[in-house]
């Protein structure tokens, strides 16, 4: 059967994987029965459909991080072969897919909402703003793997009425793509905390709402918060870095009228609230313990075992062979011989990531945001505006806050098939602020200082938020890692972005051509000044 190629397109970027016409109509909402949806149903459908790659689900962590973010950030150990450094095709389709699905069930709510009266418009006004900060936080995301992608135009076809020769979607710029969010989010951190909801929204909006749960003080949080990662994230372009620097200042200068995540009770989580509801029981198990996905890489690891860390044990495990007694932590060296790699994962004794706290731990959230990354946005800031004590007060707090935050995802955690954690006490966390590979006082210049923010950053998100981890990396490029060179490949080494899936080049064509001389592993992002 044939079927048009703009046909096939809109259907892999919905995520659809059969060719039948009846299938593909069958997902999209038929104007005449808009009256039996809302856009609160649609909100909780669109965070639905993405949950995957909010909370820690098998696809996630085992067909794309594991060969992606998390060796690329030396997170996780690995054993080295030729050609690791290319994102495979499973892992980037996976994730573009997933992206385009999620995106076409936001254009499903933009859909919906244009079609009410002004006064329901203005009921439902809640919706939209959380729906748009929700998906700009994803869209970041994906930004940052690829730079430009189709975007203001992507996921039309319903909106266009299954016209599918009007949707082929153009590249966006990935510096416009941005410009819009940062835009947008200004305005919402105004609108949303002055809007009047009804007694019927306010109900709903809580019943709807997976992520707050219909609080509208953390969702003013959420979108300042967002505002700052994105804001710091272009601060260091000549285009951005005005608009960066009088921004944050504003939002940091103004917590009356900007709150942010300034500690462990707002953070934005997607929580787990009962079992098997949103994700399966051995999603993360499986999704970073199979094929030795869990392994400690030895250098954060030896980072937090020499500085007496006091999240490592909440953090990582000595070894999970009960028969083989290791007194010693040991991360994977990525620099070892692959047959001597190999020897060492087979025997066992390489420590691990702590089950119990994370992939074992069946009510761990979605992390959308948490304070200690907002503190060390802080931090950079007044760094670079000159205000030592500022920055230091920030860098210090957020590694308190982090502390906080691993013995919380512990406490929640319905499995004890590791070790008990250490409990840190006050005086081992003044310690740990006070070792010189840690110490804020005993940095001898702005830049060891921002290596000292990278490297806490780096800490903090481990696997836990291992694609931001790596995207922060890129733009800071203040942490020296040594990674096995591939000499059989021609690269050699981690790239700095993904490629377009191969879908792209077979259903987008023409689109795809404005952006194919720049679609290289090599290519820097627009935010990248390294």
């Amino acid at each position: 059967m044939k079927i048009n190629k703009v046909l096939i397109y809109a259907m892999l970027a919905t995520g659809l994987a059969s060719c039948s016409i009846e299938d593909f109509e069958e997902n999209y909402t038929d104007p005449s029965k808009l009256s039996e949806t809302t856009v609160g149903k649609q909100f909780t459908g669109m965070i639905m459909s993405n949950r995957g790659f909010v909370l820690p689900d098998y696809t996630n962590y085992f067909v794309v991080r594991r060969i992606t973010s998390n060796p690329y950030t030396q997170a996780t150990g690995w054993v080295n072969v030729e050609n690791q450094y290319v994102p495979g095709s499973a892992a980037v389709g996976d994730r573009w897919n997933s992206y385009y699905n999620f995106l076409a069930q936001y254009r499903e709510i933009q859909k919906v909402y244009n079609g009410l009266s002004d006064q329901v418009k203005a009921d439902n006004r809640v919706f939209m703003i959380a729906a748009a900060t929700y998906f700009y936080d994803q869209t970041q995301q994906i930004v940052d793997f690829y730079g430009d992608i189709p975007w203001s135009e992507a996921g039309m076809l319903s909106m266009n009425g299954g016209d599918y020769q009007s949707s082929y979607p153009a590249y966006d710029k990935a510096e416009d793509i941005y410009t819009t969010m940062l835009d947008d989010l200004a305005g919402f951190a105004d609108e949303m905390g002055s809007l009047e909801i009804n007694a019927a929204t306010t109900v709903d909006f809580k019943t709807q709402d997976l992520v707050n749960r219909g609080d509208i003080d953390m969702w003013v949080k959420y979108i300042n918060s967002l505002r700052l990662r994105m804001l710091t994230r272009v601060s260091g372009t000549s285009e951005f870095s005005a608009r960066a620097k009088s921004e944050i200042g504003s939002i940091l200068s103004n917590p009356g009228s900007y709150p942010i995540v300034d500690s462990n009770d707002s953070n934005t989580l997607f929580q787990i609230y009962s079992l098997g509801t949103l994700m399966s029981a051995t999603g993360f198990q499986s999704g970073l313990e199979d094929w030795d996905g869990n392994i400690a890489g030895k250098k954060i690891l030896d980072h937090m075992v020499d500085n007496k860390d006091p999240r490592l044990t909440y953090v990582f495990e000595k070894n999970p062979n009960p028969d083989e007694v290791v007194e010693e932590y040991l991360g994977l060296d990525p620099l070892m011989n692959p047959t001597a790699q190999n020897e060492l994962v087979l025997s066992r004794t390489l420590s691990i990531y702590n089950r119990s706290t994370l992939s074992r731990n069946q009510y761990f959230p979605g992390v959308l945001m948490t304070a200690t990354e907002v503190h060390m946005m802080a931090a950079e800031y007044y760094l670079k505006e000159g205000q030592d004590a500022m920055a230091k007060s920030h860098y210090e707090e957020a590694i308190k806050q982090s502390v906080d935050f691993y013995q919380y995802l512990r406490s929640i955690s319905n499995n004890t098939v590791s070790p008990t954690p250490i409990e840190p006490s006050d005086a081992s966390i003044n310690a740990y602020l006070a070792m010189d590979a840690v110490s804020w006082d005993t940095a001898s210049d702005m830049d060891e200082k921002l290596t000292l923010i990278a490297e806490q950053k780096w800490l903090h998100y481990n696997v836990v938020q291992s694609n931001e981890s790596w995207t922060e990396i890129r733009r800071l490029g203040k942490i020296d890692f040594d990674f096995w060179v591939d000499n059989s490949n021609q690269q050699k080494t981690p790239p700095t972005r993904w490629m377009y899936p191969g879908s792209e080049q077979s259903y987008n064509m023409e689109n795809y051509a404005v952006v194919q001389p720049e679609d290289k592993l090599t290519t820097t992002l627009f935010w990248d000044m390294n």
